[in-house]
């Protein structure tokens, strides 16, 4: 009963306190004169003259491309062979939700952030410090920039695999390009990048998926093995990846698995 009235007073003053401070700050800001307060707003307007036409459609384009940028990176740099193989990894381990996904996503961020410094590097010296400094246009700054992306691209097609997904591309497009038509570095520049970037994908998830058999071969031998003992002691109702399970990690700890996997991941990007 006292803890009822107590709670009831408590719950009063805590009222009263907050009607008190509501009307102090009131009255604080009547009496205070030109009181700066922001205000946001979204005017929509008719446009003027063709120059207000270019300058909407440019927002609008420049959110559109903003939406998809995440997208537009991800697609375009190492981050799908890493995230691939990280994933066929987790999957040979029979670990379902071990490490966690966000963590296997923040690793293939971080070698993505690591693998592609090189041309990062270039993209910042060649294009985004001369247009902050006023140097170049906007057309320019895109047609500097997209070059170290698309020189990345290109040597990473490299191979009997890329140059596949390369000439797929090209011979199915309108631009009237074949490889026999790449005989140097700057022929390179004939390609389109609507062509380039759907091979550059395709050979990545060729490359990821070979990278993920060859992780999943001793795993799977693992596994046959134990199942294979299993039945023979006549355990048939024990599911063997009890078994498999702990000697499948052991295994990839006993040879530092991780650093293997990593060395090589960024070793296939050079």
């Amino acid at each position: 009963m006292r803890f009822i009235c107590f709670k009831k007073l408590f719950l009063h003053v805590l009222l009263i306190s907050c009607f008190l401070l509501f009307f102090t700050g009131a009255y604080a800001f009547s009496q205070t004169p030109n009181f700066p307060i922001p205000t946001i707003g979204l005017e929509v307007r008719e446009a003027q003259n063709q120059q207000e036409v270019s300058l909407g459609l440019q927002i609008i384009f420049l959110l559109a491309i903003l939406t998809l940028s995440p997208s537009i990176i991800m697609m375009t740099t190492s981050f799908i062979r890493v995230s691939i193989v990280l994933n066929f990894v987790q999957r040979a381990l029979s670990l379902q939700d071990t490490p966690p996904r966000a963590i296997v996503m923040g690793l293939s961020l971080f070698l993505t952030f690591f693998i592609m410094t090189p041309t990062i590097t270039d993209l910042n010296t060649v294009a985004l410090q001369p247009y902050l400094n006023g140097e170049m246009t906007t057309v320019e700054f895109y047609e500097r920039g997209i070059e170290p992306i698309r020189m990345f691209m290109f040597n990473t097609l490299r191979g009997q695999t890329g140059m596949s997904s390369l000439d797929l591309f090209l011979s199915i497009s309108d631009t009237g390009i074949g490889l026999r038509d790449i005989q140097s570095v700057d022929d390179l520049k004939m390609i389109p990048t609507v062509v380039l970037v759907p091979a550059f994908i395709i050979n990545e998830l060729t490359i990821a998926f070979k990278m993920g058999v060859y992780i999943f071969i001793p795993f799977i031998v693992i596994d046959l093995v134990v199942a294979s003992v299993l039945m023979a002691m006549g355990m048939i109702m024990l599911p063997p990846v009890m078994i498999s399970l702990p000697l499948k990690i052991l295994l990839f700890v006993a040879i530092d698995g991780w650093k293997i996997l990593i060395m090589q991941l960024v070793e296939s990007f050079r």
